[in-house]
């Protein structure tokens, strides 16, 4: 409609050139300048619009499909429990009588991976990491099967006696990561806990892909994994050092490898919310 009008404009002034403007000329001069003008800023706020548009190549994958292992159907669960500080003794002892023994038992196809107390961190707090090989078939089997162990269905009654509150995160593991396997100690092992922007999963798993590799050298990483059920975008990185002291000395070696610099400036943006939990085996942990 707007170029009609200035068409239409147009043909009148060239009509009157001759013979002088008009008031109707000057108003239709004024109104063409007008028009232009405003044509001309919304291209620009169009353009200046378009620089923050983000743009995303279209996939036809989930994200699952292209950070996950492809070999194996591993799924992973992780705990927190909140422990009265009064029953943390109690606590400890109760999961050492029973948890070993479902880990154990080949009638569940499930792995304690690892089992801690935080240290520092939030306090008077218990962590289970379990793998069940098979995926979410293997942990509805699972659960199928504790609901009818007595023994299980008691530690269930006399756990809840002593939590203040609990939560758990169903994951799966980076491909780049290696699966964590059980190792002698003594060691502490810091969870590294990430909450990332939703949609920038992609984006840390690339960078981290390379990163990685600077992080392997003193055999420190443990495993990594990214939630799909619960908190959701959170991922979590596993590590273990000997003592506080070599984790210090550990994390500042890897500021000598070219490109660890660029891998945390790029990945800090992606960050809406990052925590750090040291923590301590307990007796009948595999990953000591």
């Amino acid at each position: 409609m707007a170029t009609r009008v200035l068409h239409c404009m147009g043909n009148g002034l060239k009509q009157t050139r001759g013979g002088g403007t008009t008031p109707v000329n000057r108003q239709a001069t004024a109104l063409i300048r007008n028009l232009c003008a405003s044509s001309t800023r919304h291209r620009e706020d169009s353009w200046f619009k378009s620089l923050f548009v983000r743009k995303v190549d279209p996939r036809k994958d989930a994200h699952s499909h292209l950070l996950a292992k492809k070999e194996e159907s591993n799924l992973y669960k992780i705990q927190f429990h909140n422990v009265k500080p009064e029953c943390l003794d109690a606590y400890n002892k109760l999961c050492e009588d029973v948890l070993p023994s479902i880990h154990a038992d080949p009638h569940y196809p499930c792995e304690l991976v690892g089992t801690w107390n935080t240290w520092y961190g939030e306090q008077d707090q218990a962590v289970h990491l379990w793998r069940y090989r098979g995926g979410y078939p293997a942990l509805t089997d699972v659960m199928n099967k504790l609901r009818q162990n007595k023994e299980f269905v008691d530690y269930r009654k006399e756990r809840g006696k002593m939590l203040l509150s609990r939560k758990n995160q169903l994951l799966l593991e980076f491909s780049f990561w290696n699966e964590p396997v059980p190792r002698p100690g003594p060691n502490i092992y810091e969870l590294r806990s990430y909450q990332l922007r939703p949609g920038t999963m992609i984006e840390w798993g690339n960078y981290w892909a390379r990163a990685i590799e600077f992080r392997q050298q003193n055999s420190e990483a443990v495993g990594g994994f990214f939630s799909q059920i619960g908190d959701l975008y959170m991922v979590h990185h596993l590590w273990a050092y000997k003592d506080l002291q070599s984790r210090e000395n550990t994390r500042n070696a890897a500021w000598q490898h070219d490109g660890w610099d660029e891998v945390v400036y790029y990945t800090v943006p992606l960050i809406q919310h990052m925590e750090s939990r040291v923590m301590i085996p307990m007796k009948s942990s595999p990953l000591k």
